[in-house]
């Protein structure tokens, strides 16, 4: 049986949730696939950076009590890894989406150690695709990042392995759980400020909101799924968002009422000039439209292809727990591969 040493890089929402879900799966993978694992490697903030080839308490970490360990100094990134001898790096860091980094260099640390490196950061994703693609199949590890748009949804590992050949036309869809939310509060009879404060209340919105409200994180997932899946790299800023923001609680309930609500609409399309066009902004669908009933904090995304002609997944209720099975699913995936 074939003994996997994992490190975690970024011990918040997600990451806890991915320990939590390794913890709580690893007989059934043990039995269903001949797989063992221990997570030698722990980053946080909090925790600082510890390590042990043995392997961690997990558990005691996750209640607040010390995992035992030896610490690494933060700037010592490749001595962590070697001291977990890690074979799998998860990077759930905070995401940068101007630069990517650190998770970039986190992420390249981890492939010339000789780790597969798997991250739900869309970061990473946007900004150096091809390098880190290129450097993996260079090292003969393996780049996964199933997390990055849509959680666990399987978006990227459903065109890898299931649509071999097709070219992606087109997309479109709904890909903020949080503006989503506030637009559903709003039709409720919910000022824009009091939508926002009930999703902060729920663990939706962030403390500062800006990101998903005015369109950058739904512009970052844009650009993340044209440069992977349509082989065309897109920034974030020449998708150039316009969020929510602007609109009154007045206007969302009278376009609901007449049928025609608001939602904030992602696109990109592949241009006759080989790029992509690419638009985030907040638009008025017809109730017979898939995505005018989707609704709190749930996503929805029509893909259309030249050989299939439209093929729609969508996520409901989506939590912590579904966003850290992305990243459960491709350690799965690349040593099932093994």
């Amino acid at each position: 049986m074939t003994t996997y040493h994992l490190a975690l890089l970024g011990f918040g929402n997600v990451g806890r949730a991915l320990a939590q879900l390794l913890l709580d799966k690893a007989a059934e993978v043990r039995e269903r696939y001949g797989l063992d694992y221990k997570i030698t490697g722990l980053a946080a903030r909090r925790l600082g950076w510890l390590a042990d080839p043995n392997g961690l308490d997990v558990a005691a970490a996750l209640a607040g009590r010390a995992a035992g360990g030896r610490p690494w100094e933060q700037s010592d990134i490749r001595a962590w890894l070697q001291a977990a001898r890690a074979d799998v790096l998860f990077e759930n860091t905070s995401m940068n989406p101007q630069t990517g980094q650190p998770a970039i260099d986190y992420l390249k640390a981890g492939l010339e150690h000789g780790a597969h490196i798997i991250t739900a950061n869309k970061g990473p994703v946007v900004h150096a695709f091809q390098e880190l693609s290129a450097l993996a199949r260079a090292k003969g590890q393996g780049f996964r990042h199933e997390a990055a748009v849509m959680g666990g949804t399987p978006i990227f590992s459903l065109f890898r392995e299931a649509l071999p050949g097709v070219q992606l036309q087109r997309f479109r869809g709904i890909l903020n759980s949080t503006t989503n939310l506030i637009l559903s509060e709003m039709e409720a009879g919910l000022s824009f400020e009091a939508a926002v404060k009930k999703a902060q209340d729920l663990g939706i919105a962030e403390t500062d909101p800006s990101a998903d409200v005015d369109g950058w994180d739904a512009a970052v997932k844009v650009s993340a799924l044209a440069t992977v899946l349509m082989g065309v790299p897109v920034k974030p800023q020449a998708v150039n968002p316009t969020g929510i923001r602007a609109l009154t609680g007045e206007q969302v309930r009278a376009a609901r009422a007449a049928g025609q609500p608001y939602k904030l609409i992602c696109r990109a399309e592949r241009a006759a000039d080989g790029g992509v066009t690419a638009s985030v902004r907040p638009e008025q669908v017809p109730a017979g439209d898939p995505l005018a009933n989707v609704n709190g904090p749930d996503s929805i995304v029509t893909f259309e292809m030249d050989t299939l002609y439209s093929l729609t997944v969508s996520e409901q209720r989506p939590d912590a727990v579904t966003t850290a099975y992305g990243p459960f699913a491709d350690f799965l995936g690349l040593a099932r591969r093994a």
